[in-house]
């Protein structure tokens, strides 16, 4: 299971592995303070398209889309956050004020359809004495 949380809220028991998923380190937080398994920055947006973002719920669409296409790039950048989501709950942390709109958002969605994608076959090949014949 996948969750998203924000950065700041306290961690809880049933969070598995914490991970940030932000580029940057979260304001006013020390590195110390925050409990966490693993900080990736790289699977975070780029910095330009962050930038263009802006975290304006309007331009939310726009943004997803092209997140999705950066992480299709890369999946060098998440396969780690595939393993743990598989074995077990993962916390996806953002510091974002937005709950909704937000990259950890997208990313979580991103995950859950490719853990889906693993655990179905999707050739027709596959589905070959599936269904009945005649």
């Amino acid at each position: 299971m996948i969750q998203c949380k924000r950065v700041y809220l306290d961690a809880g028991a049933d969070d598995g592995r914490r991970v940030l998923v932000d580029r940057l380190w979260p304001r006013g937080l020390a590195k110390d303070r925050l409990p966490l398994d693993a900080w990736l920055p790289q699977v975070a947006p780029s910095t330009a398209l962050r930038k263009a973002f802006g975290h304006k719920a309007g331009a939310f669409e726009d943004f997803r889309r092209a997140y999705l296409q950066e992480l299709a790039g890369h999946p060098e950048h998440w396969q780690a956050l595939l393993h743990w989501a598989a074995s077990g709950r993962l916390t996806l942390l953002y510091a974002a004020r937005d709950e909704t709109h937000n990259n950890a958002r997208v990313l979580a969605d991103f995950l859950e359809e490719a853990l889906e994608r693993q655990g179905s076959p999707s050739s027709p090949v596959c589905y070959q004495g599936e269904f009945g014949s005649g």
